[in-house]
C-alpha cells in the first residue's frame, strides 16, 4: 500500500476543495511512492508526536493542522519546524494534513455528536460537497435544556476534559433560585477557534455557543447579545480527530497498523 493509495482515498471523502483559502491541507512531507505498513494519527506535527511516530516505526503520518502553514526560505536545523521536517524525512515518513477540509466535512460531525446534537444544520455554510451543503461548525439542541452551570459540566464531561471556560457563568451561581438561574438549549459548536463564527451564531438563535481560542473582548461582546460561551480550547475541541481517524483508517486498512497520539492536553492550569 502506497502512501499515494491513502491519500487518494482520504481525498475522495474529504476533498481539498473543501478548505479554505489560507489553508495549506495534503502532502507536507515525504514521498507519495512510500510503502506504508503502519500509520501513526496526531492532531499536530510536533516534536513530541513526531518521536511517538519515530518510536512506531510508523512510514506515514496523518495529522489534522498543517505542519507548514507559511512558505519556507530554509530548512535546516536552525528553525523548530526545519527540525521536524528534518526528523520525518531522516525517519522516512511520509506527512499529510487534513485541516479545514476535515473541518467541514468531518470535525463538525464529530462535535455534534460529542454534545448529542439534536435537529441540527450547518452553523457557517461555506459550500457543497456533492450537493451537500458543507461548512464550518454545527447548531441544534441540547438533550435537553439545562442551567448554564449543568451546560458546562456536560460540555467538560463529554469531551473529556478537566476545565472549561464559561462566559456568563456567575460566581453567585450556586446560591440562585431555580428561576433565576440562565437556561440554555439551542447550542452552536465549533471546533477549534471559534471566534469567527460569533456572530453567525447569533444570528442563528443560540443560547450558547461550544468552541475554544475565545479572548476576553469577543467573549464579553458576546454576552452583550445574549450568547453564552463555553470555550473548551482548542485542543479540547478537536483532540477527538486522533481516535475517530484511528478507527476510520482501522476500518478501512485493517491489513495495516494503525496508533494514535497520547492524548495530553498543551497546558496546565495552576
Amino acid at each position: 500500500m502506497r502512501s499515494e493509495d491513502i491519500i487518494t482515498r482520504l481525498e475522495d471523502e474529504y476533498p481539498l476543495s473543501c478548505a479554505e483559502d489560507w489553508d495549506n491541507p495534503g502532502l507536507q512531507v515525504g514521498r507519495r511512492s512510500r510503502e506504508v505498513k503502519r500509520i501513526f494519527v496526531a492532531l499536530d506535527a510536533t516534536e513530541s508526536t513526531i518521536s511517538q511516530a519515530v518510536e512506531f516505526n510508523a512510514d506515514m503520518m496523518i495529522t489534522h493542522h498543517p505542519l507548514i502553514f507559511h512558505p519556507l526560505k530554509k530548512i535546516n536545523d536552525d528553525d523548530f519546524i526545519g527540525r521536524r521536517i528534518m526528523t520525518l524525512i531522516d525517519n522516512d515518513i511520509t506527512c499529510y494534513a487534513m485541516h479545514t477540509n476535515f473541518d467541514v466535512t468531518g470535525m463538525a460531525h464529530i462535535n455534534e455528536k460529542q454534545l448529542e446534537l439534536t435537529n441540527t444544520h450547518v452553523l457557517d455554510v461555506t459550500g457543497e460537497n456533492q450537493g451537500v451543503e458543507e461548512g464550518i461548525g454545527r447548531i441544534g439542541d441540547l438533550p435537553h435544556s439545562m442551567t448554564l452551570q449543568d451546560a458546562a459540566a456536560f460540555v467538560r464531561s463529554r469531551l473529556g476534559l478537566p476545565t472549561v471556560r464559561c462566559y456568563g457563568l456567575s460566581d453567585d451561581e450556586e446560591n440562585r433560585s431555580p428561576e433565576e438561574k440562565v437556561r440554555v438549549k439551542r447550542c452552536a459548536v465549533c471546533g477549534g477557534s471559534g471566534r469567527s463564527v460569533v456572530d453567525k451564531a447569533i444570528s442563528e438563535g443560540a443560547d450558547i455557543l461550544v468552541t475554544g481560542d475565545i479572548d476576553y473582548h469577543t467573549g464579553i461582546d458576546a454576552l452583550a447579545q445574549g450568547l453564552y460561551i463555553i470555550d473548551a480550547g482548542h485542543y479540547g475541541t478537536e483532540y477527538g480527530f486522533i481516535d475517530y481517524m484511528v478507527r476510520k483508517l482501522s476500518r478501512m486498512y485493517p491489513e495495516l497498523e494503525i496508533r494514535g497520539a497520547h492524548v495530553q492536553q498543551p497546558y496546565m492550569i495552576v
